[in-house]
């Protein structure tokens, strides 16, 4: 199998997007979000067997520390997989290997990462790569709404129950003030944890602007009987797959049980419209109390040098090392009461 780079900007992405194996993060539009945040350039390729196209792969270059680095999808992209589009009976596992090599020879690549939805473990075994996981839930949304109601355990159920009969309310949103409603929650949070956010209020902006007038994001705010904003969730959905991509509330609110509501909007929106699977946007045990089961989508990696392998894990355990400083400061940066201060008087 070969690949071959095509022009983003000539493709007819009505077609690619016709692929019975597309998901929401190889769609144009989610691309502009991944290129505007990460500083990114789109690479798009045509995979090749006995001269036939067989399908495309979806992925990304950009530069860390000064190593060019080919991503499908990447760390730290809030995007979970991207992978290939390939007709019936085409292997992944040689679709790898021609990405591989043209990453290589034609991006001129030290390093890459591919991550697939319909991956099996060996398709990157077998190719020489290391397999890491994306590790999350999902929910099968062809069950009907009666049993994906009672797949939940009582407590949930009772809780979706309680925020109705709290007076708890949920709206679609289709504005941009939005991403600042949700950060502002993300932010208390992160702080319950002594921690700050993993990305600023700008990503959340760029992800309404590409992806809102798509509808191919739901936007859900949820509101207390007094109008308050005290609850967001945003969940981007196409084809069979719709996505966790966030949630956030205010701890003040979170008696109220805006978040189990929203989860349940969120996978009867979808359901409605065709979908198939929820995916629940990584780990995290208290979802399963929402009746789902665990679920590992392969991540591939490979260097062109060994020690370039090693710079990834410490990069990673820099970023984790740097958020709980950052997180520490937010926190001596507080009054008792709350109150932001300056550093010295903390």
């Amino acid at each position: 199998m070969k690949a071959t780079i095509i022009d983003p900007e000539a493709v007819d992405w009505v077609r690619l997007d016709g692929f019975a194996d597309r998901t929401v993060f190889q769609t144009r539009e989610w691309l502009h979000f991944v290129r505007e945040t990460q500083r990114a350039k789109t690479v798009l390729c045509e995979l090749a067997d006995g001269g036939e196209t067989v399908g495309y792969f979806t992925g990304l270059v950009f530069s860390r520390f000064g190593v060019r680095i080919l991503g499908s999808s990447f760390p730290g992209w809030t995007t979970p997989y991207m992978g290939f589009n390939l007709r019936q009976g085409a292997s992944r596992m040689a679709a790898l290997a021609a990405i591989e090599r043209m990453a290589w020879d034609t991006l001129k690549c030290l390093h890459m990462e591919v991550s697939d939805p319909f991956f099996s473990v060996n398709d990157g075994k077998d190719n020489g790569f290391t397999c890491e996981s994306y590790a999350s839930y999902r929910t099968d949304l062809t069950q009907t709404e009666d049993k994906l109601f009672s797949g939940m355990d009582s407590a949930c159920r009772r809780c979706v129950r309680k925020a109705e009969k709290s007076g708890v309310t949920l709206e679609e949103a289709h504005d941009l003030d939005f991403a600042d409603e949700y950060y502002e929650q993300l932010k208390d949070v992160f702080a319950k944890q002594g921690l700050v956010p993993t990305y600023n209020v700008e990503r959340v902006r760029a992800l309404v602007r590409n992806l809102e007038p798509t509808g191919r994001i739901l936007l859900v705010r949820a509101r207390d009987q007094e109008g308050k904003c005290i609850a967001t969730g945003i969940f981007p959905g196409f084809n069979k797959i719709a996505e966790f991509w966030g949630n956030a509330s205010f701890r003040s609110s979170q008696s109220l049980r805006p978040n189990e509501a929203i989860h349940w909007y969120a996978m009867k929106y979808w359901k409605r419209r065709g979908i198939e699977i929820y995916d629940w946007g990584g780990e995290g045990t208290y979802k399963e109390k929402y009746g789902c089961v665990p679920h590992r989508v392969p991540w591939f990696t490979k260097s062109r040098f060994n020690f370039i392998s090693k710079l990834r894990g410490q990069a990673k355990a820099m970023f984790e090392r740097k958020q709980r400083f950052e997180g520490w400061l937010q926190n001596r940066r507080k009054s008792p009461e709350g109150v932001v201060t300056d550093a010295g008087e903390a």
